[in-house]
Protein backbone atom coordinates (compact mmCIF):
# COMPACT_ATOMS: atom_id res chain seq x y z
CA UNK A 1 0.00 0.00 0.00
CA UNK A 2 1.42 3.41 -0.99
CA UNK A 3 0.50 6.63 0.82
CA UNK A 4 0.00 9.97 -0.89
CA UNK A 5 1.21 13.25 0.50
CA UNK A 6 -1.24 14.59 3.06
CA UNK A 7 -1.41 17.94 1.29
CA UNK A 8 -3.90 18.50 -1.52
CA UNK A 9 -6.03 15.39 -1.01
CA UNK A 10 -9.32 17.19 -1.62
CA UNK A 11 -12.30 15.83 -3.58
CA UNK A 12 -14.18 19.15 -3.62
CA UNK A 13 -13.22 19.80 -7.25
CA UNK A 14 -14.52 16.40 -8.25
CA UNK A 15 -17.80 17.00 -6.42
CA UNK A 16 -18.20 20.29 -8.27
CA UNK A 17 -17.33 18.70 -11.60
CA UNK A 18 -20.12 16.14 -11.27
CA UNK A 19 -22.50 18.70 -9.71
CA UNK A 20 -23.09 16.56 -6.64
CA UNK A 21 -25.50 18.15 -4.17
CA UNK A 22 -23.81 19.66 -1.15
CA UNK A 23 -26.76 19.64 1.23
CA UNK A 24 -30.48 19.05 1.57
CA UNK A 25 -32.88 21.95 1.28
CA UNK A 26 -34.71 23.24 4.35
CA UNK A 27 -38.05 21.81 3.11
CA UNK A 28 -36.50 18.34 2.77
CA UNK A 29 -34.88 18.52 6.21
CA UNK A 30 -38.10 19.75 7.81
CA UNK A 31 -40.09 16.91 6.28
CA UNK A 32 -37.48 14.37 7.44
CA UNK A 33 -37.54 15.71 11.00
CA UNK A 34 -41.33 15.55 11.03
CA UNK A 35 -41.29 11.98 9.72
CA UNK A 36 -38.96 10.90 12.52
CA UNK A 37 -41.50 12.13 15.08
CA UNK A 38 -44.53 10.69 13.26
CA UNK A 39 -43.78 7.86 10.77
CA UNK A 40 -46.45 7.30 8.12
CA UNK A 41 -46.97 3.60 8.91
CA UNK A 42 -47.82 3.43 12.60
CA UNK A 43 -46.48 0.79 14.96
CA UNK A 44 -49.99 -0.56 15.45
CA UNK A 45 -50.00 -1.85 11.87
CA UNK A 46 -46.82 -3.83 12.37
CA UNK A 47 -45.97 -7.29 13.56
CA UNK A 48 -43.80 -7.26 16.66
CA UNK A 49 -40.64 -9.13 15.67
CA UNK A 50 -38.37 -7.65 18.32
CA UNK A 51 -37.89 -11.13 19.83
CA UNK A 52 -35.83 -12.21 16.81
CA UNK A 53 -32.07 -11.68 17.45
CA UNK A 54 -31.26 -9.77 14.28
CA UNK A 55 -27.67 -8.85 13.41
CA UNK A 56 -26.24 -6.64 10.67
CA UNK A 57 -23.16 -7.31 8.53
CA UNK A 58 -21.68 -4.29 6.75
CA UNK A 59 -18.32 -2.66 6.00
CA UNK A 60 -16.59 -1.25 9.11
CA UNK A 61 -17.93 2.12 10.22
CA UNK A 62 -21.20 1.91 8.27
CA UNK A 63 -24.11 3.91 9.68
CA UNK A 64 -26.70 3.53 6.89
CA UNK A 65 -27.73 -0.03 7.77
CA UNK A 66 -30.35 -1.37 5.37
CA UNK A 67 -30.43 -5.07 6.29
CA UNK A 68 -30.46 -7.30 9.35
CA UNK A 69 -30.75 -11.09 9.38
CA UNK A 70 -31.50 -14.19 11.37
CA UNK A 71 -30.88 -17.54 9.65
CA UNK A 72 -32.35 -20.74 11.05
CA UNK A 73 -31.79 -24.38 10.14
CA UNK A 74 -35.08 -26.24 9.64
CA UNK A 75 -36.00 -29.86 8.95
CA UNK A 76 -36.70 -28.96 5.34
CA UNK A 77 -33.74 -26.66 4.81
CA UNK A 78 -33.33 -23.02 5.89
CA UNK A 79 -35.46 -20.14 7.12
CA UNK A 80 -34.14 -16.63 6.48
CA UNK A 81 -35.60 -13.69 8.39
CA UNK A 82 -34.39 -10.61 6.53
CA UNK A 83 -35.37 -7.20 7.91
CA UNK A 84 -35.06 -4.30 5.47
CA UNK A 85 -35.23 -0.64 6.51
CA UNK A 86 -38.73 0.72 5.81
CA UNK A 87 -38.11 4.03 4.06
CA UNK A 88 -41.72 4.32 2.90
CA UNK A 89 -42.62 4.88 6.54
CA UNK A 90 -40.69 8.15 6.46
CA UNK A 91 -41.11 9.44 2.89
CA UNK A 92 -44.53 10.97 2.07
CA UNK A 93 -45.44 10.30 -1.58
CA UNK A 94 -44.90 13.34 -3.80
CA UNK A 95 -43.44 15.34 -0.89
CA UNK A 96 -40.13 17.17 -0.64
CA UNK A 97 -38.24 14.04 0.46
CA UNK A 98 -39.71 11.99 -2.37
CA UNK A 99 -38.83 14.59 -4.99
CA UNK A 100 -35.27 15.00 -3.69
CA UNK A 101 -34.66 11.24 -3.54
CA UNK A 102 -35.84 10.93 -7.16
CA UNK A 103 -33.41 13.67 -8.13
CA UNK A 104 -30.49 11.92 -6.41
CA UNK A 105 -31.32 8.31 -7.27
CA UNK A 106 -28.82 6.72 -4.90
CA UNK A 107 -26.16 7.43 -2.32
CA UNK A 108 -22.82 8.42 -3.85
CA UNK A 109 -19.78 7.19 -1.93
CA UNK A 110 -16.58 9.25 -1.98
CA UNK A 111 -13.44 8.74 0.12
CA UNK A 112 -14.02 11.93 2.12
CA UNK A 113 -17.72 11.34 2.80
CA UNK A 114 -20.86 10.21 1.03
CA UNK A 115 -23.61 12.15 -0.71
CA UNK A 116 -26.65 10.42 0.81
CA UNK A 117 -29.93 9.63 -0.88
CA UNK A 118 -31.82 10.63 2.28
CA UNK A 119 -30.96 13.11 5.05
CA UNK A 120 -28.70 11.60 7.74
CA UNK A 121 -31.45 12.00 10.36
CA UNK A 122 -33.10 9.14 8.44
CA UNK A 123 -30.26 7.31 6.67
CA UNK A 124 -27.99 7.17 9.72
CA UNK A 125 -30.68 7.59 12.35
CA UNK A 126 -34.38 6.78 12.50
CA UNK A 127 -34.48 4.49 9.44
CA UNK A 128 -31.12 2.75 9.97
CA UNK A 129 -31.19 -0.68 11.64
CA UNK A 130 -28.73 0.35 14.34
CA UNK A 131 -28.02 -2.09 17.18
CA UNK A 132 -30.20 -1.86 20.26
CA UNK A 133 -32.83 0.34 18.57
CA UNK A 134 -36.40 -0.66 17.73
CA UNK A 135 -36.97 0.19 14.08
CA UNK A 136 -39.76 -0.06 11.51
CA UNK A 137 -38.83 -2.62 8.87
CA UNK A 138 -40.14 -4.68 6.02
CA UNK A 139 -39.64 -8.24 7.19
CA UNK A 140 -39.03 -10.98 4.63
CA UNK A 141 -39.26 -14.55 5.89
CA UNK A 142 -38.00 -16.89 3.19
CA UNK A 143 -38.09 -20.68 3.35
CA UNK A 144 -35.75 -22.83 1.26
CA UNK A 145 -35.10 -26.54 0.85
CA UNK A 146 -31.78 -28.24 1.61
CA UNK A 147 -30.30 -27.03 -1.68
CA UNK A 148 -31.18 -23.40 -0.91
CA UNK A 149 -34.00 -23.35 -3.47
CA UNK A 150 -36.81 -20.92 -2.61
CA UNK A 151 -40.00 -22.65 -1.41
CA UNK A 152 -42.06 -19.94 0.34
CA UNK A 153 -41.98 -16.18 1.00
CA UNK A 154 -43.78 -14.03 3.56
CA UNK A 155 -43.49 -10.22 3.44
CA UNK A 156 -44.97 -7.80 5.98
CA UNK A 157 -44.25 -4.67 7.98
CA UNK A 158 -42.75 -5.24 11.41
CA UNK A 159 -40.89 -3.76 14.32
CA UNK A 160 -37.40 -5.20 14.72
CA UNK A 161 -34.37 -4.70 16.93
CA UNK A 162 -30.85 -5.50 15.83
CA UNK A 163 -28.77 -7.00 18.62
CA UNK A 164 -25.30 -6.69 17.06
CA UNK A 165 -23.53 -4.72 14.35
CA UNK A 166 -20.84 -6.83 12.70
CA UNK A 167 -18.44 -6.32 9.81
CA UNK A 168 -17.36 -9.03 7.35
CA UNK A 169 -14.00 -9.66 8.99
CA UNK A 170 -15.51 -10.08 12.47
CA UNK A 171 -18.05 -12.63 11.28
CA UNK A 172 -15.41 -14.45 9.22
CA UNK A 173 -13.07 -14.66 12.23
CA UNK A 174 -15.84 -16.01 14.45
CA UNK A 175 -16.76 -18.66 11.89
CA UNK A 176 -13.11 -19.63 11.43
CA UNK A 177 -12.70 -20.19 15.18
CA UNK A 178 -16.00 -22.07 15.51
CA UNK A 179 -17.68 -19.36 17.60
CA UNK A 180 -20.24 -17.76 15.28
CA UNK A 181 -23.16 -15.70 16.50
CA UNK A 182 -26.21 -18.03 16.52
CA UNK A 183 -28.09 -15.77 14.09
CA UNK A 184 -25.51 -16.36 11.35
CA UNK A 185 -24.15 -19.79 12.26
CA UNK A 186 -26.00 -21.27 9.26
CA UNK A 187 -24.80 -18.55 6.86
CA UNK A 188 -21.95 -20.64 5.41
CA UNK A 189 -24.28 -23.56 4.64
CA UNK A 190 -26.96 -21.57 2.88
CA UNK A 191 -24.36 -19.29 1.28
CA UNK A 192 -22.55 -22.24 -0.30
CA UNK A 193 -25.84 -23.85 -1.32
CA UNK A 194 -27.03 -20.66 -2.98
CA UNK A 195 -23.70 -20.24 -4.77
CA UNK A 196 -23.95 -23.80 -6.13
CA UNK A 197 -27.46 -23.01 -7.36
CA UNK A 198 -26.18 -19.82 -9.00
CA UNK A 199 -23.62 -21.81 -10.99
CA UNK A 200 -26.31 -24.26 -12.11
CA UNK A 201 -28.54 -21.33 -13.11
CA UNK A 202 -25.75 -19.97 -15.27
CA UNK A 203 -24.93 -16.90 -13.15
CA UNK A 204 -21.77 -15.10 -14.25
CA UNK A 205 -19.59 -13.85 -11.39
CA UNK A 206 -16.39 -11.95 -12.09
CA UNK A 207 -13.64 -11.85 -9.49
CA UNK A 208 -11.46 -9.06 -10.77
CA UNK A 209 -9.49 -7.39 -7.96
CA UNK A 210 -11.33 -4.37 -6.55
CA UNK A 211 -9.43 -1.16 -5.91
CA UNK A 212 -10.12 0.43 -2.55
CA UNK A 213 -9.28 3.91 -1.29
CA UNK A 214 -8.37 4.26 2.38
CA UNK A 215 -7.42 7.23 4.50
CA UNK A 216 -4.22 7.19 6.51
CA UNK A 217 -3.38 8.75 9.91
CA UNK A 218 -1.53 11.65 8.26
CA UNK A 219 -4.55 12.78 6.27
CA UNK A 220 -3.49 11.31 2.93
CA UNK A 221 -5.05 8.65 0.76
CA UNK A 222 -3.86 5.15 -0.06
CA UNK A 223 -4.79 2.52 -2.65
CA UNK A 224 -5.20 -1.15 -1.86
CA UNK A 225 -6.75 -4.24 -3.33
CA UNK A 226 -9.86 -5.16 -1.39
CA UNK A 227 -10.02 -8.89 -0.76
CA UNK A 228 -13.51 -10.39 -0.71
CA UNK A 229 -13.80 -12.96 2.04
CA UNK A 230 -16.32 -15.80 2.09
CA UNK A 231 -18.72 -14.02 4.46
CA UNK A 232 -19.10 -11.12 2.04
CA UNK A 233 -20.03 -13.54 -0.74
CA UNK A 234 -22.48 -15.46 1.44
CA UNK A 235 -24.03 -12.23 2.70
CA UNK A 236 -24.56 -11.15 -0.91
CA UNK A 237 -26.32 -14.44 -1.62
CA UNK A 238 -28.95 -13.63 1.04
CA UNK A 239 -29.63 -10.31 -0.65
CA UNK A 240 -29.82 -12.01 -4.05
CA UNK A 241 -32.21 -14.63 -2.67
CA UNK A 242 -34.51 -11.87 -1.44
CA UNK A 243 -34.28 -9.99 -4.72
CA UNK A 244 -35.20 -13.13 -6.63
CA UNK A 245 -38.14 -13.76 -4.30
CA UNK A 246 -39.31 -10.18 -4.94
CA UNK A 247 -39.02 -10.64 -8.72
CA UNK A 248 -41.11 -13.81 -8.53
CA UNK A 249 -43.86 -11.94 -6.65
CA UNK A 250 -43.92 -9.07 -9.14
CA UNK A 251 -43.83 -11.27 -12.22
CA UNK A 252 -46.71 -13.32 -10.81
CA UNK A 253 -48.73 -10.14 -10.28
CA UNK A 254 -47.67 -8.63 -13.64
CA UNK A 255 -46.66 -5.36 -12.03
CA UNK A 256 -43.24 -4.31 -10.86
CA UNK A 257 -39.74 -3.14 -11.70
CA UNK A 258 -36.91 -5.60 -12.34
CA UNK A 259 -33.16 -5.35 -12.74
CA UNK A 260 -32.50 -6.92 -16.13
CA UNK A 261 -29.56 -7.91 -18.32
CA UNK A 262 -29.86 -9.73 -21.65
CA UNK A 263 -28.13 -13.08 -22.13
CA UNK A 264 -24.86 -12.88 -24.05
CA UNK A 265 -25.15 -13.99 -27.65
CA UNK A 266 -23.34 -17.01 -29.02
CA UNK A 267 -20.73 -14.83 -30.71
CA UNK A 268 -19.65 -13.32 -27.38
CA UNK A 269 -19.39 -16.73 -25.71
CA UNK A 270 -17.39 -18.14 -28.62
CA UNK A 271 -15.09 -15.13 -28.43
CA UNK A 272 -14.55 -15.88 -24.72
CA UNK A 273 -13.70 -19.49 -25.56
CA UNK A 274 -11.05 -18.30 -27.99
CA UNK A 275 -9.67 -15.94 -25.33
CA UNK A 276 -9.42 -18.82 -22.84
CA UNK A 277 -7.60 -20.91 -25.42
CA UNK A 278 -5.18 -18.08 -26.21
CA UNK A 279 -4.46 -17.69 -22.49
CA UNK A 280 -3.81 -21.40 -22.10
CA UNK A 281 -6.83 -21.98 -19.86
CA UNK A 282 -8.60 -25.28 -20.48
CA UNK A 283 -12.38 -25.08 -20.89
CA UNK A 284 -13.82 -28.45 -19.78
CA UNK A 285 -15.99 -30.17 -22.36
CA UNK A 286 -19.68 -29.44 -21.81
CA UNK A 287 -19.06 -26.77 -19.15
CA UNK A 288 -21.20 -23.64 -19.25
CA UNK A 289 -19.67 -20.19 -18.90
CA UNK A 290 -20.70 -20.12 -15.24
CA UNK A 291 -19.26 -23.57 -14.51
CA UNK A 292 -16.05 -22.68 -16.31
CA UNK A 293 -15.53 -19.38 -14.48
CA UNK A 294 -16.11 -21.11 -11.14
CA UNK A 295 -13.02 -23.27 -11.76
CA UNK A 296 -10.63 -20.33 -12.17
CA UNK A 297 -8.14 -19.17 -9.54
CA UNK A 298 -8.77 -15.40 -9.18
CA UNK A 299 -5.17 -14.82 -8.12
CA UNK A 300 -3.64 -16.12 -11.34
CA UNK A 301 -2.70 -13.51 -13.97
CA UNK A 302 -4.35 -15.47 -16.77
CA UNK A 303 -7.59 -15.67 -14.77
CA UNK A 304 -7.55 -11.90 -14.21
CA UNK A 305 -7.16 -11.34 -17.94
CA UNK A 306 -10.05 -13.66 -18.71
CA UNK A 307 -12.30 -11.98 -16.12
CA UNK A 308 -11.54 -8.68 -17.85
CA UNK A 309 -12.59 -10.22 -21.16
CA UNK A 310 -15.76 -11.66 -19.61
CA UNK A 311 -17.11 -8.18 -18.90
CA UNK A 312 -18.11 -8.13 -22.59
CA UNK A 313 -20.77 -10.74 -21.75
CA UNK A 314 -22.41 -8.45 -19.19
CA UNK A 315 -23.48 -5.45 -21.23
CA UNK A 316 -26.91 -3.85 -21.39
CA UNK A 317 -28.02 -3.89 -17.75
CA UNK A 318 -31.07 -1.79 -17.00
CA UNK A 319 -34.32 -1.47 -15.08
CA UNK A 320 -37.53 -2.78 -16.62
CA UNK A 321 -40.90 -1.61 -15.28
CA UNK A 322 -44.22 -3.19 -16.28
CA UNK A 323 -47.88 -3.00 -15.32
CA UNK A 324 -50.35 -5.43 -16.86
CA UNK A 325 -48.17 -7.10 -19.46
CA UNK A 326 -44.85 -8.82 -18.89
CA UNK A 327 -41.88 -7.36 -20.78
CA UNK A 328 -39.92 -9.41 -23.30
CA UNK A 329 -36.93 -9.50 -20.91
CA UNK A 330 -37.51 -10.39 -17.26
CA UNK A 331 -34.16 -11.96 -16.34
CA UNK A 332 -30.64 -10.88 -15.41
CA UNK A 333 -27.86 -12.83 -17.12
CA UNK A 334 -25.34 -12.09 -14.37
CA UNK A 335 -27.65 -13.69 -11.80
CA UNK A 336 -29.14 -16.38 -13.99
CA UNK A 337 -32.78 -15.55 -13.31
CA UNK A 338 -35.33 -12.86 -12.55
CA UNK A 339 -34.18 -10.35 -9.94
CA UNK A 340 -35.28 -7.07 -8.36
CA UNK A 341 -33.72 -4.51 -6.04
CA UNK A 342 -35.50 -4.45 -2.65
CA UNK A 343 -32.75 -4.77 -0.02
CA UNK A 344 -31.10 -1.31 0.04
CA UNK A 345 -33.84 1.37 0.24
CA UNK A 346 -31.73 3.71 2.37
CA UNK A 347 -29.16 3.89 -0.42
CA UNK A 348 -31.13 3.23 -3.62
CA UNK A 349 -34.38 4.80 -4.87
CA UNK A 350 -35.94 1.88 -6.75
CA UNK A 351 -36.05 -0.41 -3.70
CA UNK A 352 -38.75 1.65 -1.99
CA UNK A 353 -41.14 1.27 -4.93
CA UNK A 354 -40.43 -2.41 -5.57
CA UNK A 355 -40.92 -3.19 -1.88
CA UNK A 356 -44.32 -1.49 -1.78
CA UNK A 357 -45.44 -3.61 -4.74
CA UNK A 358 -44.39 -6.82 -2.97
CA UNK A 359 -46.15 -5.78 0.25
CA UNK A 360 -49.38 -4.99 -1.60
CA UNK A 361 -49.39 -8.11 -3.77
CA UNK A 362 -48.70 -10.54 -0.93
CA UNK A 363 -51.39 -8.89 1.23
CA UNK A 364 -53.95 -9.05 -1.57
CA UNK A 365 -54.21 -5.26 -1.80
CA UNK A 366 -54.05 -2.94 -4.77
CA UNK A 367 -50.63 -1.51 -5.49
CA UNK A 368 -50.68 2.12 -4.27
CA UNK A 369 -51.42 4.69 -6.96
CA UNK A 370 -48.26 6.67 -6.15
CA UNK A 371 -46.16 3.56 -6.82
CA UNK A 372 -47.88 2.78 -10.12
CA UNK A 373 -47.54 6.40 -11.19
CA UNK A 374 -43.77 6.26 -10.59
CA UNK A 375 -43.10 3.11 -12.63
CA UNK A 376 -42.78 5.11 -15.83
CA UNK A 377 -39.88 7.22 -14.59
CA UNK A 378 -38.04 5.10 -11.99
CA UNK A 379 -36.06 3.04 -14.56
CA UNK A 380 -34.76 6.18 -16.26
CA UNK A 381 -33.91 7.82 -12.95
CA UNK A 382 -32.00 4.76 -11.76
CA UNK A 383 -30.12 4.32 -15.04
CA UNK A 384 -28.94 7.93 -14.93
CA UNK A 385 -27.98 7.56 -11.27
CA UNK A 386 -26.04 4.34 -11.91
CA UNK A 387 -24.07 5.98 -14.71
CA UNK A 388 -23.20 8.94 -12.51
CA UNK A 389 -22.21 6.72 -9.58
CA UNK A 390 -19.89 4.70 -11.83
CA UNK A 391 -18.27 7.89 -13.17
CA UNK A 392 -17.79 9.30 -9.67
CA UNK A 393 -16.25 6.06 -8.39
CA UNK A 394 -13.87 5.85 -11.36
CA UNK A 395 -12.90 9.51 -11.03
CA UNK A 396 -12.11 9.08 -7.32
CA UNK A 397 -9.87 6.11 -8.06
CA UNK A 398 -8.19 7.91 -10.98
CA UNK A 399 -7.54 10.92 -8.74
CA UNK A 400 -5.96 8.88 -5.97
CA UNK A 401 -3.90 6.93 -8.50
CA UNK A 402 -2.51 10.24 -9.76
CA UNK A 403 -1.78 11.49 -6.24
CA UNK A 404 -0.11 8.22 -5.26
CA UNK A 405 2.10 8.08 -8.37
CA UNK A 406 2.86 11.80 -8.78
CA UNK A 407 6.42 11.51 -7.41
CA UNK A 408 7.26 8.18 -9.03
CA UNK A 409 7.52 9.17 -12.70
CA UNK A 410 10.29 7.14 -14.30
CA UNK A 411 9.85 4.28 -11.85
CA UNK A 412 9.31 0.68 -12.92
CA UNK A 413 6.51 -1.59 -11.73
CA UNK A 414 5.27 -5.15 -12.14
CA UNK A 415 1.91 -5.42 -13.91
CA UNK A 416 -0.50 -8.01 -15.29
CA UNK A 417 -1.68 -7.56 -18.89
CA UNK A 418 -5.48 -7.72 -18.82
CA UNK A 419 -6.30 -6.83 -22.44
CA UNK A 420 -3.83 -6.44 -25.31
CA UNK A 421 -4.13 -4.43 -28.52
CA UNK A 422 -1.60 -3.70 -31.25
CA UNK A 423 0.10 -0.69 -29.68
CA UNK A 424 -1.29 -0.58 -26.14
CA UNK A 425 -2.73 -2.71 -23.36
CA UNK A 426 -4.90 -2.46 -20.29
CA UNK A 427 -2.77 -3.39 -17.29
CA UNK A 428 -3.14 -3.96 -13.57
CA UNK A 429 -0.12 -2.63 -11.70
CA UNK A 430 0.28 -4.79 -8.62
CA UNK A 431 1.78 -2.33 -6.10
CA UNK A 432 0.16 0.11 -5.80
CA UNK A 433 -2.94 -1.52 -7.36
CA UNK A 434 -3.56 0.70 -10.40
CA UNK A 435 -5.50 -0.08 -13.57
CA UNK A 436 -4.21 1.89 -16.54
CA UNK A 437 -3.34 1.94 -20.24
CA UNK A 438 0.18 1.07 -21.28
CA UNK A 439 1.95 1.89 -24.57
CA UNK A 440 3.99 -0.73 -26.36
CA UNK A 441 3.77 -3.73 -28.67
CA UNK A 442 3.34 -7.50 -28.56
CA UNK A 443 1.85 -7.58 -25.07
CA UNK A 444 1.52 -11.11 -23.61
CA UNK A 445 -2.09 -11.13 -22.42
CA UNK A 446 -2.53 -12.76 -19.03
CA UNK A 447 1.15 -12.51 -18.09
CA UNK A 448 3.25 -10.30 -15.85
CA UNK A 449 5.47 -7.67 -17.44
CA UNK A 450 7.62 -4.74 -16.32
CA UNK A 451 6.20 -1.27 -17.06
CA UNK A 452 7.57 2.24 -16.64
CA UNK A 453 5.55 5.24 -15.42
CA UNK A 454 6.07 7.96 -18.04
CA UNK A 455 3.73 10.76 -16.96
CA UNK A 456 1.23 11.84 -14.30
CA UNK A 457 -1.30 14.64 -14.68
CA UNK A 458 -2.91 15.23 -11.28
CA UNK A 459 -5.34 17.84 -12.61
CA UNK A 460 -6.68 15.58 -15.38
CA UNK A 461 -6.44 12.45 -13.22
CA UNK A 462 -4.29 10.69 -15.84
CA UNK A 463 -1.32 8.33 -15.52
CA UNK A 464 0.69 6.93 -18.46
CA UNK A 465 2.84 3.80 -18.65
CA UNK A 466 5.03 2.18 -21.27
CA UNK A 467 6.38 -1.31 -21.49
CA UNK A 468 9.82 -1.34 -19.88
Amino acid sequence: MIRTHAAGGDFARLRAEFVLPEAFGPDVLAEAEAAVLDPLASAGEREDATHLPFVTIDPPGSKDLDQAMVIERTRAGFRVHYAIADLAAFVPPDGALDRESRRRGQTMYLPDGNVPLHPPVLSEGAASLLPGEIRPAVLWTIETDETGELTATLVRRALVRSTEQFDYETVQAALDTGTPHPSVAALPEIGRARRDLAIRRGAIELQLPEQEINGDPDGGWALAQRPRNSVEGWNAEISLLTGMAAAKIMIGARVGVLRTLPDPDGTAVEWLRRSADALGIAWPAGATVSEFLATLDPGMPASMALYADTTRLLRGAGYTAFDGELPALTTHAGIGGAYAHVTAPIRRLVDRFATEICLAVTAGREVPDWVRAALGEVPELMTASDLLAAKVERACIDQVEAWVLAERVGGEFSAVVLRAEETRAEILVEDPPVMAKCAGEKFPEGERIAVRLTAVDVEKRKVSFERA
